[in-house]
């Protein structure tokens, strides 16, 4: 997707579901780690997506303004990644699920989570109010 020719509003828009995506899928690798908190030998997955967001942020490709100029590939939006952190042992058994730390992951999850809903839902809203010229 060439993010220069979409609108501001479009970019906003794409940026806040990506963001949902990856709440949604830390939610799930975060239970999964909680499920697993009794496994002999397993290690936690984190999901990394606002380090990969900080760097495609900054790595912006120029805008095209000729059909013949050569665009840049980068992913506009960051990518969601999930990574096995393999470097610690919590316990003797070789897990390394720190069940404190995960249900404080969980909760700020939900609050990034419900505050891009939040923000999606006022977005969608003022355009609601706008097509229907804020008649009622």
């Amino acid at each position: 997707m060439d993010i220069s020719k979409l609108s501001k509003s479009e970019q906003t828009y794409n940026l806040l579901k990506k963001g949902l995506d990856a709440s949604a899928l830390r939610s799930k690798v975060s239970a999964n780690n909680i499920a697993n908190i009794n496994t002999k030998g397993y290690k936690r997955f984190n999901v990394s997506f606002e380090e990969y967001l900080q760097d495609s942020t900054e790595n912006l490709n120029l805008k095209t303004t000729n059909n013949k100029h050569i665009p840049g590939e980068s992913d506009e939006y960051g990518t969601i990644k999930v990574q096995q952190d393999t470097s610690t042992s919590m316990r003797a058994d070789g897990n390394n699920v720190d069940i404190d730390n995960e249900m404080t992951n969980q909760a700020a999850n939900a609050m990034m989570y419900n505050a891009l809903i939040s923000q999606v839902n006022s977005r969608l809203s003022m355009e609601r109010y706008v097509i229907s010229e804020g008649r009622r």
